[in-house]
């Protein structure tokens, strides 16, 4: 089935749909990473976007229940040079197109997916639609035009969770206390992780390392996870425009001080505003299971799993109370920094390793020492 897909500068390229019909509007950016693509389709980070898939060949290895990242699949749609409709993996439960189906998500191949992506790396990434029920060029363009786009938008109200939940026996767990421990847990710490598009992994790991972790709404007030007595709080990494979500950074700021903080991309980006710093937009994003980090403080250098269109202006930041701790050897933007004072830090990128890789697990002992630091 024909679809076209139109970008705001005028640009169309021509696919065909492995889904059917249908037609979505968003952000159009690509990920560079070889594998991990149903990981990718269950971030919430990818809400409001179109997501272009650089490795050629997707779908080879199907789709299974344990690779879930969420509850759902998040891009508006998922393109790809050449979709594989006969997964062979004993993992596999069902075809990417079956799973994209049954989220109603609008997957396309058979184009110079190439093309798309030396395209958005020279102007940057483009709001786009793409659609097989509308296939007048003119039109797409303008109705590409004209969608709001992220810039601004509060897209975490879209993502977090309506109620508080535990995790236990590699599952979320309804509660709105610490009352659920998984078997084999000893005095656990206590983490409340605010979910801003949460990833499940981040959850697994925090659990394997002897942590109790109670997810709360991004809407949660400091007062509130202040009463929970945590050990720590865990800002999670989410969509769209950090400056864009109201009330989240004043509540952050409420917390500094009062209990060690550990943030993931957008929470990194968090805890930048509430710092006083500056957020801006990148021109094409980081995305994908490659990118050079360098740690400042030891000189290593960490391959890391990407996925932002936002970032932190290191300019911003008051230097002596905040210090950088890392940068991307790409580009040399801020991918890390700590406070001087409070018992807080951050990343720009994802140590939770997945789709991968491992090299950042480091950062979650590192909170959990700061934790235990700080109880004692």
């Amino acid at each position: 089935m024909k679809a076209l897909i139109a970008l705001e500068d005028g640009t169309i390229f021509e696919g065909e749909s492995f889904t059917g019909r249908g037609e979505a509007i968003g952000e159009m950016v690509f990920n560079t990473s070889m594998s991990g693509y149903q990981e990718i389709l269950t971030d919430p980070s990818y809400t409001g976007q179109i997501v272009t898939m650089t490795y050629p060949l997707i779908g080879n290895y199907g789709v299974n229940s344990e690779d879930m990242e969420s509850a759902a699949v998040h891009p508006k749609a998922f393109l790809v040079k050449e979709y594989n409709a006969t997964p062979s993996n004993f993992r596999s439960e069902q075809t990417l197109a079956q799973f994209l189906n049954h989220y109603g998500v609008l997957g396309v191949e058979g184009f110079d997916t190439r093309a798309l992506v030396r395209h958005i790396r020279t102007v940057g990434a483009l709001k786009s639609i793409v659609s097989t029920e509308d296939l007048d060029k003119e039109s797409l363009v303008a109705r590409a035009k004209s969608w709001v786009g992220l810039l601004g938008q509060d897209m975490v109200q879209k993502v977090t969770c309506d109620q508080p939940y535990g995790w236990a026996d590699n599952r979320p767990v309804p509660g709105t206390s610490f009352s659920t421990v998984q078997a084999g847990m000893n005095n656990p710490l206590k983490v409340v992780a605010l979910d801003c598009g949460i990833k499940f992994n981040q959850l697994r790991i925090m659990t394997e390392k002897g942590c109790q972790v109670q997810v709360v709404p991004a809407t949660t007030d400091a007062d509130t996870i202040l009463a929970m007595a945590p050990d720590g709080v865990f800002l999670s990494n989410g969509p769209g425009d950090p400056a864009g979500i109201p009330g989240v950074v004043e509540m952050v700021r409420a917390l500094l001080g009062k209990t060690p903080i550990f943030g993931i991309c957008l929470g990194h980006q968090i805890l930048g505003l509430a710092y006083g710093g500056s957020t801006y937009k990148v021109k094409f994003g980081h995305r994908g299971g490659n990118q050079p980090v360098k740690d400042l403080a030891t000189g290593h250098v960490e391959i890391t799993s990407q996925n932002h269109g936002f970032a932190v202006n290191p300019d911003s930041l008051d230097k002596e109370v905040i210090e950088v701790t890392h940068i991307n050897l790409n580009d040399g933007s801020l991918e890390g920094m700590r406070h001087r004072i409070c018992p807080a830090f951050s990343v720009q990128y994802h140590p939770e390793h997945a789709p991968g890789p491992h090299d950042s697990l480091y950062l979650f002992d590192r909170f959990i020492a700061m934790m235990r630091s700080e109880k004692s």
